[in-house]
C-alpha cells in the first residue's frame, strides 16, 4: 500500500481550482481542455521542468527536497494545512514497509483524568487523531451526550466525532452549521491519513464512512485538508440550547497523538448561562444514576 494515488489527487486537485488568472498568468486563446492550470504552467511557476512535475503529480515524491515541495505549493497556492499535508505525503512516500498496520491508540494518563475531573466549569475531553473520544470530564460528556447515545456509538467502542457527524440524523440538529463541521471532520482525517497511509485503523474509519455515507464519500474525493486548533464552535444541544463555544486544542505531551479539547462561554453571555444549565442537568442525571439500583445487586424476598 503506498500514497501514489493521494498524491496525484492531491496535487491534479489543487491544480485544478487556480486559473491562469490567479496565478498571474495570460491565458492565451478560448480552447483551454481544463479549467485550472496545467502541469507545465505549474512547473513553470515552481521553476522545475515541465517532466519532473508531471512525474511528481504521477504520485512520485520520493526523495523530493524541502525547497522543491515548497515552490510546488507557492505555485499551488496552497494554505498552511495544505502546505503541511505536501509534506506528510513526502515523507510518507519513503521507503518503509507497505504492509498495513494497527497503530495502538496510547492510554489516557492517569494524572490527564484527574486534571479532566478537576475541570468543573469548562467542558473538556480527550480523543485521537481518528477523532476518537476517549476520556471527558463531566461536563464535556455532558457537551457530547448526543455522540454517547445516538445510532452511530456502538457499545464497546470510543464515541467518534467522524462516526456521529455522518452516520446520525442528529448531527445536523447538533452542528449550528453542520457543513462546516463535515467539512472540517474531513479534513482532520485527510490529513492523519496523509501522515501515516499505512495505519490500518484510518483505513478502517475512512472505508466505514465511505460506505455508509454519500455525504462523507463526496466530500473524502475533494481532498480538502483542515487544521483544527482552536476557533469557534456553535452547538444546538438538546437540553443546554444555543451554545457558542470557544475551543483550544492542547497536545499530550506523555501520550503523542492524543489532544485535549477544553471548551470556554466568554463570561455573561447566554452561552455562559447554557453551560451553568448544562452542568446542572448533568449533576442531576449522575445523582439520579447513582441513586437507581444496580441491576446486578440480588433483591431479597419478604414473607
Amino acid at each position: 500500500m503506498d500514497n501514489r494515488d493521494e498524491v496525484r489527487d492531491f496535487l491534479a486537485s489543487r491544480r485544478a481550482r487556480i486559473t491562469p488568472a490567479q496565478a498571474g498568468l495570460t491565458a492565451y486563446g478560448s480552447n483551454r481542455r481544463v479549467a485550472g492550470l496545467r502541469r507545465e504552467e505549474v512547473a513553470m511557476l515552481a521553476g522545475v521542468s515541465s517532466d519532473y512535475y508531471v512525474r511528481l503529480e504521477r504520485g512520485n515524491l520520493s526523495g523530493v527536497s524541502e525547497s522543491v515541495l515548497g515552490a510546488i505549493a507557492r505555485a499551488l497556492q496552497l494554505d498552511e494545512a495544505e502546505t503541511l499535508h505536501l509534506h506528510d505525503l513526502a515523507r510518507a512516500a519513503g521507503p518503509r514497509t507497505t504492509r498495513a498496520r494497527r497503530r495502538p491508540t496510547p492510554p489516557v494518563p492517569p494524572s490527564v483524568q484527574v486534571m479532566l475531573d478537576a475541570m468543573t466549569g469548562a467542558p473538556a475531553v480527550v480523543r485521537n487523531d481518528r477523532l476518537d473520544i476517549l476520556a471527558t470530564n463531566a461536563l464535556g460528556r455532558a457537551l457530547y451526550a448526543p455522540l454517547f447515545t445516538g445510532p452511530s456509538h456502538v457499545e464497546g467502542r470510543p464515541a467518534n466525532h467522524a462516526r456521529f457527524a455522518f452516520l446520525d440524523p442528529a448531527a445536523h440538529d447538533y452542528w449550528v452549521d453542520w457543513e462546516k463541521a463535515a467539512k472540517d471532520t474531513v479534513g482532520i482525517l485527510r490529513g492523519v491519513a496523509g501522515r501515516d497511509p499505512h495505519d490500518k485503523a484510518v483505513h478502517d474509519l475512512v472505508g466505514e464512512l465511505s460506505t455508509r455515507s454519500e455525504e462523507f464519500r463526496e466530500r473524502w474525493a475533494r481532498h480538502d485538508v483542515h487544521l483544527h486548533r482552536g476557533g469557534l464552535k456553535h452547538i444546538q444541544h438538546p437540553v443546554a440550547g444555543r451554545l457558542d463555544l470557544m475551543y483550544d486544542t492542547l497536545p499530550i505531551a506523555q501520550a503523542p497523538g492524543l489532544t485535549m479539547l477544553v471548551y470556554t462561554a466568554a463570561p455573561g453571555t447566554a452561552s455562559a448561562d447554557a453551560l451553568q444549565l448544562l452542568a446542572s442537568w448533568s449533576a442531576s442525571a449522575d445523582a439520579t444514576a447513582a441513586a437507581e439500583p444496580s441491576p446486578a445487586t440480588p433483591t431479597t424476598a419478604v414473607g
